[in-house]
Protein backbone atom coordinates (compact mmCIF):
# COMPACT_ATOMS: atom_id res chain seq x y z
CA UNK A 1 0.00 0.00 0.00
CA UNK A 2 1.39 3.47 -0.91
CA UNK A 3 -0.04 6.34 1.08
CA UNK A 4 1.28 10.09 -0.02
CA UNK A 5 1.19 12.46 2.73
CA UNK A 6 0.99 16.28 1.41
CA UNK A 7 0.23 18.90 3.52
CA UNK A 8 0.24 22.85 4.19
CA UNK A 9 2.11 23.81 6.98
CA UNK A 10 -0.48 24.58 10.26
CA UNK A 11 0.65 28.42 10.50
CA UNK A 12 1.79 29.31 13.69
CA UNK A 13 2.02 25.86 15.07
CA UNK A 14 3.41 22.78 12.33
CA UNK A 15 5.43 23.25 9.12
CA UNK A 16 4.12 21.51 6.36
CA UNK A 17 7.20 18.52 7.42
CA UNK A 18 5.85 18.41 10.97
CA UNK A 19 2.59 17.92 9.91
CA UNK A 20 3.68 15.25 7.30
CA UNK A 21 5.44 13.47 9.67
CA UNK A 22 2.82 13.46 12.33
CA UNK A 23 0.29 12.24 9.87
CA UNK A 24 3.09 8.79 8.53
CA UNK A 25 3.07 7.85 12.48
CA UNK A 26 -0.82 7.90 13.30
CA UNK A 27 -0.80 5.92 10.10
CA UNK A 28 1.55 3.17 10.89
CA UNK A 29 0.53 2.34 13.91
CA UNK A 30 -2.51 0.46 11.91
CA UNK A 31 -0.46 -0.20 8.78
CA UNK A 32 3.07 -0.67 9.77
CA UNK A 33 4.17 -2.34 6.26
CA UNK A 34 2.59 0.75 3.80
CA UNK A 35 4.80 2.44 1.88
CA UNK A 36 4.69 6.53 2.88
CA UNK A 37 6.18 9.26 0.73
CA UNK A 38 5.89 12.30 2.06
CA UNK A 39 5.76 15.96 0.26
CA UNK A 40 5.42 19.13 2.53
CA UNK A 41 3.48 21.89 -0.04
CA UNK A 42 2.84 25.03 0.11
CA UNK A 43 0.47 27.85 -1.91
CA UNK A 44 3.07 30.21 -2.62
CA UNK A 45 2.51 32.30 0.91
CA UNK A 46 3.94 32.29 3.94
CA UNK A 47 6.06 28.90 4.86
CA UNK A 48 6.50 28.04 1.12
CA UNK A 49 10.41 28.17 1.50
CA UNK A 50 10.84 25.43 4.27
CA UNK A 51 7.92 23.32 2.95
CA UNK A 52 9.81 23.65 -0.66
CA UNK A 53 13.46 22.78 0.93
CA UNK A 54 12.25 20.07 3.11
CA UNK A 55 10.58 18.77 0.21
CA UNK A 56 13.31 18.53 -2.00
CA UNK A 57 16.89 18.07 0.40
CA UNK A 58 18.01 22.02 0.29
CA UNK A 59 18.91 24.69 2.38
CA UNK A 60 17.79 28.28 4.12
CA UNK A 61 20.23 30.55 3.63
CA UNK A 62 20.37 33.42 5.81
CA UNK A 63 21.33 37.18 4.97
CA UNK A 64 21.40 40.82 5.82
CA UNK A 65 19.36 42.76 3.61
CA UNK A 66 17.86 46.35 3.62
CA UNK A 67 13.97 45.90 5.04
CA UNK A 68 11.18 47.79 4.18
CA UNK A 69 12.02 51.29 6.56
CA UNK A 70 15.70 51.39 4.72
CA UNK A 71 17.11 49.71 8.45
CA UNK A 72 18.88 46.43 7.87
CA UNK A 73 17.29 43.09 8.50
CA UNK A 74 17.71 39.47 8.37
CA UNK A 75 16.15 37.32 5.82
CA UNK A 76 16.66 34.38 3.82
CA UNK A 77 15.73 32.21 0.98
CA UNK A 78 15.76 28.68 0.40
CA UNK A 79 18.12 26.75 -2.02
CA UNK A 80 16.52 23.61 -3.26
CA UNK A 81 18.07 20.52 -3.52
CA UNK A 82 18.83 20.57 -7.29
CA UNK A 83 21.41 23.94 -6.14
CA UNK A 84 19.91 25.84 -8.97
CA UNK A 85 16.52 26.71 -7.84
CA UNK A 86 16.02 29.64 -5.03
CA UNK A 87 12.47 30.44 -3.52
CA UNK A 88 12.15 33.90 -1.78
CA UNK A 89 9.69 35.14 0.37
CA UNK A 90 9.63 38.80 -0.73
CA UNK A 91 8.24 39.34 3.22
CA UNK A 92 10.88 37.92 4.27
CA UNK A 93 12.91 41.16 3.14
CA UNK A 94 9.54 44.14 2.63
CA UNK A 95 7.29 42.13 4.31
CA UNK A 96 4.57 43.93 6.60
CA UNK A 97 5.63 42.15 10.02
CA UNK A 98 9.00 44.25 9.52
CA UNK A 99 7.51 47.32 10.40
CA UNK A 100 5.84 48.37 13.79
CA UNK A 101 2.36 49.69 13.90
CA UNK A 102 2.71 52.81 14.09
CA UNK A 103 5.65 53.58 11.35
CA UNK A 104 3.76 51.72 8.65
CA UNK A 105 3.96 54.56 5.91
CA UNK A 106 3.83 53.07 1.89
CA UNK A 107 5.34 56.57 0.79
CA UNK A 108 8.33 55.62 1.72
CA UNK A 109 8.88 51.67 2.61
CA UNK A 110 10.64 50.07 0.00
CA UNK A 111 11.24 46.89 -1.68
CA UNK A 112 14.83 47.39 -1.99
CA UNK A 113 15.82 44.11 0.59
CA UNK A 114 13.52 41.95 -2.17
CA UNK A 115 16.39 42.84 -4.90
CA UNK A 116 18.91 42.43 -2.88
CA UNK A 117 17.57 38.28 -1.73
CA UNK A 118 17.34 38.24 -5.79
CA UNK A 119 21.10 39.66 -5.74
CA UNK A 120 21.91 36.81 -2.95
CA UNK A 121 20.07 34.03 -4.67
CA UNK A 122 22.01 34.58 -7.89
CA UNK A 123 25.51 34.81 -5.55
CA UNK A 124 24.28 31.41 -4.78
CA UNK A 125 24.40 30.21 -8.36
CA UNK A 126 20.98 29.89 -8.87
CA UNK A 127 19.30 30.10 -12.35
CA UNK A 128 15.94 29.57 -11.37
CA UNK A 129 13.71 31.79 -8.92
CA UNK A 130 10.41 31.04 -7.39
CA UNK A 131 9.46 34.03 -6.09
CA UNK A 132 6.44 34.50 -3.50
CA UNK A 133 4.29 37.90 -3.21
CA UNK A 134 2.15 38.51 -0.16
CA UNK A 135 2.30 40.11 2.63
CA UNK A 136 3.93 43.29 1.92
CA UNK A 137 4.90 46.73 3.93
CA UNK A 138 5.36 48.61 0.22
CA UNK A 139 3.89 50.40 -2.65
CA UNK A 140 6.73 50.72 -4.36
CA UNK A 141 5.75 48.65 -7.64
CA UNK A 142 9.33 46.91 -7.54
CA UNK A 143 10.87 50.38 -7.72
CA UNK A 144 13.66 49.30 -4.86
CA UNK A 145 14.22 45.64 -6.07
CA UNK A 146 15.03 46.71 -9.75
CA UNK A 147 17.16 49.98 -8.33
CA UNK A 148 19.04 47.19 -5.52
CA UNK A 149 19.96 44.80 -9.05
CA UNK A 150 21.53 47.65 -11.01
CA UNK A 151 18.52 49.64 -12.28
CA UNK A 152 18.46 53.39 -12.23
CA UNK A 153 14.96 54.94 -11.87
CA UNK A 154 15.92 58.88 -12.77
CA UNK A 155 14.30 62.08 -12.31
CA UNK A 156 14.22 64.94 -14.31
CA UNK A 157 17.87 65.83 -13.07
CA UNK A 158 19.63 62.45 -13.86
CA UNK A 159 19.34 61.64 -10.20
CA UNK A 160 18.04 58.35 -8.70
CA UNK A 161 14.71 58.94 -7.55
CA UNK A 162 14.56 58.17 -3.46
CA UNK A 163 12.49 54.80 -1.46
CA UNK A 164 8.71 54.31 -1.45
CA UNK A 165 6.01 54.76 -3.25
CA UNK A 166 5.93 58.60 -3.14
CA UNK A 167 9.20 59.03 -5.02
CA UNK A 168 7.75 57.35 -8.10
CA UNK A 169 5.86 60.88 -8.41
CA UNK A 170 9.41 62.47 -9.69
CA UNK A 171 10.44 59.11 -12.21
CA UNK A 172 11.15 60.42 -15.30
CA UNK A 173 13.29 58.07 -17.10
CA UNK A 174 14.72 54.59 -16.86
CA UNK A 175 18.45 52.89 -17.41
CA UNK A 176 18.68 49.21 -17.10
CA UNK A 177 21.91 49.42 -18.69
CA UNK A 178 23.77 48.51 -15.16
CA UNK A 179 20.89 45.97 -14.55
CA UNK A 180 22.92 42.55 -13.29
CA UNK A 181 23.26 40.43 -16.40
CA UNK A 182 22.76 37.23 -14.68
CA UNK A 183 19.36 37.88 -14.60
CA UNK A 184 19.58 37.32 -18.28
CA UNK A 185 19.41 33.89 -18.21
CA UNK A 186 17.17 33.16 -15.37
CA UNK A 187 14.20 31.85 -15.02
CA UNK A 188 11.85 33.46 -13.14
CA UNK A 189 8.32 32.16 -11.84
CA UNK A 190 6.49 34.48 -9.73
CA UNK A 191 3.90 32.83 -7.28
CA UNK A 192 0.86 35.68 -7.26
CA UNK A 193 -2.70 34.66 -6.27
CA UNK A 194 -4.24 37.84 -7.01
CA UNK A 195 -5.84 39.07 -9.99
CA UNK A 196 -5.56 43.10 -9.10
CA UNK A 197 -4.48 45.66 -11.88
CA UNK A 198 -1.76 47.97 -10.93
CA UNK A 199 -4.28 51.15 -10.24
CA UNK A 200 -7.59 51.90 -10.18
CA UNK A 201 -10.39 51.08 -7.88
CA UNK A 202 -8.74 47.64 -7.63
CA UNK A 203 -5.55 48.26 -7.73
CA UNK A 204 -2.65 47.58 -5.54
CA UNK A 205 -3.75 51.00 -3.89
CA UNK A 206 -7.05 51.13 -2.84
CA UNK A 207 -7.21 47.70 -1.58
CA UNK A 208 -4.10 46.60 0.17
CA UNK A 209 -2.46 50.30 0.57
CA UNK A 210 -4.72 50.62 3.82
CA UNK A 211 -3.64 47.64 5.37
CA UNK A 212 -0.08 49.18 5.19
CA UNK A 213 -1.07 52.20 6.76
CA UNK A 214 -2.14 54.58 4.12
CA UNK A 215 -4.92 57.17 4.83
CA UNK A 216 -7.63 57.99 2.27
CA UNK A 217 -5.09 60.79 1.15
CA UNK A 218 -2.30 58.52 0.79
CA UNK A 219 -4.18 55.92 -1.35
CA UNK A 220 -5.38 58.64 -3.93
CA UNK A 221 -1.28 59.76 -3.99
CA UNK A 222 0.10 56.31 -4.22
CA UNK A 223 -2.27 55.36 -6.95
CA UNK A 224 -1.37 58.18 -9.00
CA UNK A 225 2.16 57.57 -8.98
CA UNK A 226 1.54 54.20 -9.87
CA UNK A 227 -0.43 54.87 -12.83
CA UNK A 228 2.63 57.92 -13.93
CA UNK A 229 5.50 54.87 -13.08
CA UNK A 230 3.52 52.67 -15.87
CA UNK A 231 3.04 55.52 -18.43
CA UNK A 232 7.16 56.13 -17.85
CA UNK A 233 7.42 52.03 -17.92
CA UNK A 234 5.28 51.82 -21.37
CA UNK A 235 7.34 55.26 -22.64
CA UNK A 236 10.31 54.13 -21.76
CA UNK A 237 10.50 50.35 -22.25
CA UNK A 238 7.59 49.75 -24.15
CA UNK A 239 5.65 47.29 -22.26
CA UNK A 240 1.97 48.13 -20.86
CA UNK A 241 1.82 46.20 -17.08
CA UNK A 242 -1.05 48.31 -15.58
CA UNK A 243 -3.63 46.20 -16.28
CA UNK A 244 -2.29 43.13 -16.43
CA UNK A 245 -3.88 40.70 -13.68
CA UNK A 246 -1.37 40.59 -10.48
CA UNK A 247 0.12 43.78 -11.63
CA UNK A 248 -0.95 44.70 -8.32
CA UNK A 249 0.25 42.21 -6.58
CA UNK A 250 2.48 43.15 -3.24
CA UNK A 251 2.29 46.74 -3.77
CA UNK A 252 2.89 46.61 -7.30
CA UNK A 253 5.77 44.38 -7.14
CA UNK A 254 4.01 41.97 -9.79
CA UNK A 255 4.24 44.86 -12.19
CA UNK A 256 7.80 45.87 -11.46
CA UNK A 257 8.92 41.92 -12.07
CA UNK A 258 7.12 42.16 -15.26
CA UNK A 259 8.52 45.10 -16.55
CA UNK A 260 12.22 45.01 -15.60
CA UNK A 261 12.76 41.18 -15.31
CA UNK A 262 12.41 38.06 -17.20
CA UNK A 263 9.22 37.17 -15.10
CA UNK A 264 5.90 35.00 -15.05
CA UNK A 265 3.11 35.40 -12.98
CA UNK A 266 1.20 31.60 -12.11
CA UNK A 267 -0.79 30.47 -9.49
CA UNK A 268 1.19 29.46 -6.31
CA UNK A 269 0.06 26.26 -5.74
CA UNK A 270 1.24 25.27 -9.55
CA UNK A 271 4.65 26.36 -9.42
CA UNK A 272 4.81 23.88 -6.20
CA UNK A 273 3.03 21.28 -7.46
CA UNK A 274 5.32 21.51 -10.56
CA UNK A 275 8.35 21.99 -7.94
CA UNK A 276 8.08 19.05 -5.91
CA UNK A 277 6.97 16.64 -9.20
CA UNK A 278 3.65 15.76 -7.14
CA UNK A 279 1.76 14.05 -9.80
CA UNK A 280 5.10 11.52 -10.01
CA UNK A 281 5.09 11.04 -6.30
CA UNK A 282 1.13 10.45 -6.78
CA UNK A 283 1.26 7.88 -9.37
CA UNK A 284 0.64 4.52 -7.97
CA UNK A 285 -0.79 5.82 -4.33
CA UNK A 286 -3.57 3.97 -2.63
CA UNK A 287 -4.72 7.23 -0.66
CA UNK A 288 -3.61 10.54 -0.23
CA UNK A 289 -3.78 13.15 3.01
CA UNK A 290 -3.38 16.67 2.37
CA UNK A 291 -4.55 19.38 5.11
CA UNK A 292 -3.43 23.25 6.27
CA UNK A 293 -4.65 25.18 9.42
CA UNK A 294 -8.06 25.86 8.33
CA UNK A 295 -10.05 24.89 5.73
CA UNK A 296 -13.26 26.51 4.75
CA UNK A 297 -14.92 28.17 1.47
CA UNK A 298 -11.88 30.01 0.65
CA UNK A 299 -10.08 27.07 0.32
CA UNK A 300 -11.31 26.07 -3.21
CA UNK A 301 -9.81 29.71 -4.40
CA UNK A 302 -5.87 28.18 -5.02
CA UNK A 303 -5.25 26.84 -1.76
CA UNK A 304 -2.71 23.95 -1.43
CA UNK A 305 -5.27 20.84 -0.36
CA UNK A 306 -7.56 21.83 -3.89
CA UNK A 307 -4.13 21.66 -5.89
CA UNK A 308 -3.15 18.81 -4.30
CA UNK A 309 -6.73 16.66 -5.00
CA UNK A 310 -6.83 18.25 -8.47
CA UNK A 311 -3.90 16.38 -8.97
CA UNK A 312 -4.66 13.15 -7.26
CA UNK A 313 -7.68 12.78 -9.32
CA UNK A 314 -5.73 12.67 -12.69
CA UNK A 315 -5.40 9.47 -11.15
CA UNK A 316 -8.07 8.15 -9.86
CA UNK A 317 -7.06 8.27 -5.93
CA UNK A 318 -8.62 8.86 -3.13
CA UNK A 319 -8.00 12.54 -0.53
CA UNK A 320 -8.83 13.02 2.52
CA UNK A 321 -8.30 16.15 4.10
CA UNK A 322 -7.33 17.47 7.64
CA UNK A 323 -7.36 20.68 9.42
CA UNK A 324 -6.74 22.35 12.69
CA UNK A 325 -10.43 23.75 12.26
CA UNK A 326 -12.83 23.69 9.63
CA UNK A 327 -15.10 26.28 8.61
CA UNK A 328 -19.09 26.37 8.33
CA UNK A 329 -18.84 26.39 4.47
CA UNK A 330 -15.75 23.80 4.46
CA UNK A 331 -18.31 21.01 2.86
CA UNK A 332 -17.90 22.91 -0.65
CA UNK A 333 -14.58 21.36 -0.83
CA UNK A 334 -16.35 17.97 -1.41
CA UNK A 335 -17.11 19.00 -4.88
CA UNK A 336 -13.68 19.59 -5.74
CA UNK A 337 -11.45 16.65 -5.20
CA UNK A 338 -11.62 16.00 -1.63
CA UNK A 339 -13.62 12.89 -0.59
CA UNK A 340 -13.61 13.54 3.41
CA UNK A 341 -13.05 15.73 5.78
CA UNK A 342 -11.51 15.91 9.28
CA UNK A 343 -10.66 18.34 12.49
CA UNK A 344 -7.82 17.57 14.26
CA UNK A 345 -9.20 19.38 17.40
CA UNK A 346 -10.90 16.66 20.03
CA UNK A 347 -13.10 19.14 21.75
CA UNK A 348 -13.70 22.25 23.03
CA UNK A 349 -10.28 23.96 23.81
CA UNK A 350 -8.11 26.96 24.28
CA UNK A 351 -6.20 28.18 21.17
CA UNK A 352 -3.12 28.12 23.31
CA UNK A 353 -3.43 24.34 23.73
CA UNK A 354 -4.79 23.33 20.30
CA UNK A 355 -1.10 25.29 19.25
CA UNK A 356 1.08 23.97 21.51
CA UNK A 357 -0.82 20.17 21.00
CA UNK A 358 -1.01 19.77 17.35
CA UNK A 359 1.10 17.44 16.68
CA UNK A 360 -0.66 14.92 18.77
CA UNK A 361 -3.73 15.91 17.67
CA UNK A 362 -2.82 15.32 14.60
CA UNK A 363 -1.12 11.89 14.91
CA UNK A 364 -4.10 10.68 17.00
CA UNK A 365 -6.98 12.16 14.21
CA UNK A 366 -4.48 10.35 11.86
CA UNK A 367 -4.56 6.61 13.49
CA UNK A 368 -8.70 7.07 13.57
CA UNK A 369 -8.74 7.51 9.97
CA UNK A 370 -6.34 5.13 9.49
CA UNK A 371 -8.28 2.71 11.03
CA UNK A 372 -11.76 3.38 9.64
CA UNK A 373 -9.55 2.68 6.13
CA UNK A 374 -8.58 -0.17 7.37
CA UNK A 375 -12.38 -1.04 7.81
CA UNK A 376 -12.82 -0.50 4.79
CA UNK A 377 -10.41 -2.46 3.09
CA UNK A 378 -11.76 -5.40 5.45
CA UNK A 379 -15.17 -4.93 3.72
CA UNK A 380 -13.53 -4.55 -0.12
CA UNK A 381 -12.40 -8.20 1.04
CA UNK A 382 -15.02 -9.63 2.44
CA UNK A 383 -16.63 -8.84 -0.56
CA UNK A 384 -14.64 -10.74 -3.34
Amino acid sequence: MKIVIAPDSFKESLSALEVAEAVERGFQAVFPQAEYVKVPMADGGEGTVQSLVDATGGRVVETEVTGPLGEPVRAFFGLLGDGKTAVIEMAAASGLHLVPRDRRNPLVTTTRGTGELIRAALDAGATHLIIGLGGSATNDGGAGMVQALGGRLLDRDGRDIGPGGGALAHLQSIDLSGLDPRLEGVRIDVACDVDNPLTGPKGASAIFGPQKGATPDMVAVLDQNLAHYADVISRELGKQIGAIPGAGAAGGLGAGLLAFLPAELKRGVEIVIETVQLAERIKGADLVITGEGRIDGQTIFGKTPIGVAKTAKRFGVPVIGIAGSLGDDSAVVLDHGIDALFTIVPGVIPLEKAFEQAEQYVTQTARHIASVYRLGQIGKDSSR
